[in-house]
């Protein structure tokens, strides 16, 4: 099994999804050349798992990057390049969220433009940001077609974002998360056609509801177990499924 990419970038590394993407992919049987593992504060308390990790596996490097913070995205960019070299970023995952349940009447505005700035143009910022690492991948491949080894930005969404879906979970309105994630599906959708005929892959994907601080302990499946099928999905990801909105088996969602 050859690597899913040469170099990978996991933003909100240091806990849930984020940190078993980064076990699972140094762990893998041909795990990354470079694996960076970002995180608002790696050198804090809660980046002390992190931390172990990356002390197991030389491929991991820690990066500083707070996704809503621009100066902080620039020197992650500059951290990542130092690394690389002469070579691109293959696969920017963005990962990094937060969750929110407020109802109508719980609503507050402040935490609904926070909401918005992390789940919405956070990932959009970083992948501006990472643009150029992310077009010199596509160019040096010398590879048709699109796909994760050579180049794309993977957002980590929710059904609960879906439109299509809506009608179904009324019960959970969850307001400031669910319109955040909307925007972030449309901006998969507007990168995909934009990027496509740079070479980059764009895709959102569904981790199903997953036992972390965010799903907590009644979700129904383990880290372990989402992310396994997330990186089997990504594996599969090519030129007829960059704009895609997948769940963590393969399936297509609605938008």
């Amino acid at each position: 099994m050859s690597a899913l990419a040469r170099s990978v970038l996991v933003t909100g590394s240091n806990r849930g999804i984020g940190l078993e993407l980064v076990r699972q992919l140094a762990a893998s049987p041909q795990p990354p050349q470079h694996i960076f593992a970002t995180c608002r504060d790696p050198e804090g308390p809660r980046g002390k798992a992190l931390r172990e990790l990356a002390a197991q596996h030389s491929s991991i490097k820690l990066v500083q990057l707070d996704t809503v913070n621009l100066p902080s995205i620039r020197g992650a960019v500059r951290a990542v390049e130092s690394h690389l070299k002469d070579q691109g970023l293959n696969l920017l995952i963005n990962n990094a969220g937060v969750s929110s349940h407020a109802t109508l009447r719980s609503l507050d505005l402040q935490e609904m433009l926070s909401i918005f700035a992390i789940n919405a143009v956070g990932p959009i910022q970083v992948a501006k940001e990472f643009l150029p690492l992310l077009d010199k991948a596509a160019k040096g491949m010398g590879k048709e077609g699109l796909s994760c080894s050579r180049a794309a930005v993977i957002n980590v969404s929710t059904k609960l974002g879906s439109i299509g879906l809506c009608p179904g979970v009324l019960e959970a309105p969850m307001y400031p998360y669910r319109a955040s994630k909307a925007a972030q599906n449309m901006m998969t959708r507007c990168m995909a056609a934009e990027l496509r005929d740079q070479g980059i892959l764009c895709a959102a994907i569904h981790p199903g509801w997953v036992k972390t601080d965010m799903g907590t302990e009644k979700a129904l499946l383990t880290v372990e177990q989402s992310v396994r099928g997330i990186l089997s999905v990504l594996a599969g990801l090519s030129q007829e499924t960059s704009g895609a909105f997948l769940d963590w088996e393969g399936n297509s969602l609605p938008w």
